[in-house]
């Protein structure tokens, strides 16, 4: 297999935002939202993964609060959030691999009921007063490793399922759906968690694995690539780095997200900790979850933008833009202390901060050849599922030392020298 992959059908040009298809008696712009949707295949996956992760959302954002009521500790939050994602970061090119060479759909399968079954005993552990710390983190870490090892398949199936031109209404839903459930989760979750505890939040996560694999079951979708690549398995595992290597645009793509990530990102899991120092809201209340829903809101819209308001734009050229509005809203939301103030600025860090997202990513999936998808994939997870919550870890021991006003002003501080390198039309193929 050669190290780069073929040349990939151009990305929807500006000009080319008008061709459109026929659905029923509506005529959709190809490359949008509403395009995407029009394919049964993707509604029926994209609406079943959506009601999965709004029961993860609501397990993820409310198993942060819980652990700063139970410990006091960024320490802790942070270790917990790295079990939780930190899988990603060594995993997900295993994960990768296996989407390649194995059935995608048996794969996915075996992932979602692990994941499943994990989720009841953590809701059994969390049902005792004062849980093992030890033991909290070890459910939570096995929960990591099936999504670890799922998530680079999920996402290779993901441009199997509308044709190319509406690849970039596909991503954008898929970001969408990814953050909406940060709002809903995070809400249903909030109020289970004031009124009856944390347990039944996670009972409710494990139930909703079953939509997943009910939408996966339903469909039909290439399980295994159109050319199946050939090698060891020590060679597959790192082809992926070389073709990151060898493709300048896939290159600098992943060293923004790592970058990004590691620097910028650490707010994600410290969210707890802000909400209760900075801003006077307790983790375990209504607030909170409103907090993190209004992100949540924010960075729906802004995947969604990508998608709809900004269809017809290069997803290239709206990085450095994104980037630098993203930098002033972190460095706001880091100085800001009033609780009404917080609820301002945090959609619209959201909505930045998905707006980069989302291009990058629309960007890479555009590029990248089916035949690699996976294990080109499982970087773009490592970067920005992996790199995040050992940010979130350094960030939170740093915070113990000086302050999460700190870490968030350096994070700010890093995506202006990230909006000066990402620059990606200097490096997208002219056919792109």
């Amino acid at each position: 297999m050669p190290l780069l992959p073929p040349e990939p059908a151009p990305e929807p040009a500006p000009e080319d935002a008008t061709d459109a298809l026929v659905d029923g008696d509506r005529v959709l712009t190809r490359g949008t939202a509403q395009a995407a949707l029009s394919h049964r295949e993707f509604r029926i996956v994209w609406g079943g993964t959506f009601a999965s992760n709004i029961g993860t959302w609501m397990q993820n954002v409310l198993l942060g609060a819980y652990a700063f009521r139970l410990t006091h500790s960024t320490t802790y939050v942070g270790l917990l959030f790295f079990a939780q994602l930190g899988p990603l970061l060594v995993l997900s090119n295993v994960g990768g691999v296996l989407a390649d060479v194995l059935d995608r759909r048996r794969l996915l399968l075996s992932t979602q009921v692990q994941q499943l079954v994990f989720s009841i005993v953590l809701a059994v552990i969390v049902i005792t007063d004062n849980p093992s710390r030890v033991v909290l983190f070890l459910c939570v870490f096995i929960i990591g490793i099936g999504n670890a090892l799922g998530a680079p398949a999920l996402s290779a199936i993901l441009p199997t399922l509308v044709p190319k031109p509406d690849l970039p209404g596909a991503v954008s839903l898929q970001s969408v759906q990814m953050n909406l459930s940060r709002v809903i989760g995070p809400a249903i979750g909030a109020a289970i968690y004031t009124s009856v505890g944390v347990a039944p939040v996670f009972f409710i996560n494990a139930g909703t694995y079953l939509f997943a694999i009910v939408a996966l079951l339903s469909v039909d979708y290439p399980r295994h690539p159109a050319k199946r690549g050939t090698g060891s398995v020590l060679n597959r595992l790192s082809e992926g780095f070389r073709i990151a290597r060898a493709d300048p645009l896939i290159r600098r793509v992943l060293i923004i997200l790592f970058s990004m990530s590691f620097f910028s990102l650490a707010f994600v899991g410290l969210m707890p900790a802000i909400a209760a120092k900075n801003f006077g809201i307790a983790p375990r209340s209504l607030d909170y979850g409103v907090l993190y829903g209004v992100f949540g809101l924010g960075a729906a819209l802004g995947a969604v933008s990508v998608g709809t308001w900004f269809a017809s734009v290069a997803k290239a050229r709206l990085v450095r833009p994104a980037f630098l509005a993203f930098s002033a809203l972190l460095a706001t939301f880091a100085l800001v202390r009033a609780p009404w103030a917080a609820f301002i600025v945090a959609p619209l860090l959201g909505y930045a901060y998905f707006v980069v997202i989302t291009s990058l990513s629309t960007v890479l999936q555009s590029h990248v050849d089916d035949a690699v998808r996976g294990r080109v994939v499982a970087l773009w997870i490592m970067g920005f599922g992996g790199t995040v919550p050992l940010g979130v870890l350094v960030g939170g021991f740093v915070a113990h030392e000086t302050s999460i006003t700190f870490v968030l002003l350096v994070g700010a501080a890093a995506t202006v020298v990230l909006a000066a390198y990402a620059d990606l039309r200097s490096v997208t193929p002219a056919s792109s």
